[in-house]
């Protein structure tokens, strides 16, 4: 009966996983809650380098777009964040249509991506970023 218990509450535990967004990000600094932030001076390699491992296939990106990193409240907590805009290869080779990422910076290293970019990207005023379409494996 223990066990049928546990096959029950699975499906369960795994929902709780698949929360919001923000809740699934990784973080990849020890975030201290200074609201006092560095620019990140090095965040196109920081981007692109985090990029080339986040995409499924980083070679083949289309419309790739930048915004330089201005501050913005996420989270209650000020940061850097840097907008992104662009089409991946998807596996059968076909392209959807441009989504929008924000990635956070922390002590002016790259922090994380958040998938849904809506807020933090509000207003954001992209330039071309052919790096990131030139990326290869």
């Amino acid at each position: 009966m223990a066990k049928r218990a546990a096959i029950l509450l699975l499906p369960i535990a795994l929902a709780a996983c698949a929360g919001s967004e923000e809740v699934r990000s990784i973080t990849y600094t020890d975030d201290r809650g200074v609201s006092n932030q560095p620019y990140p001076n090095n965040y196109r390699v920081e981007v692109l380098a985090f990029m080339k491992t986040y995409l499924n296939d980083p070679v083949g990106v289309h419309d790739a777009v930048m915004a330089d990193p201005v501050q913005r409240v996420v989270g209650g907590r000020l940061r850097y964040v840097t907008c992104l805009r662009f089409s991946a290869r998807e596996s059968d080779g076909s392209y959807r249509e441009p989504r929008e990422r924000a990635v956070l910076h922390v002590d002016g290293r790259l922090d994380r991506l958040v998938e849904n970019a809506g807020e933090p990207c509000a207003g954001a005023v992209y330039t071309p970023f052919p790096d990131l379409e030139k990326m290869t494996r």
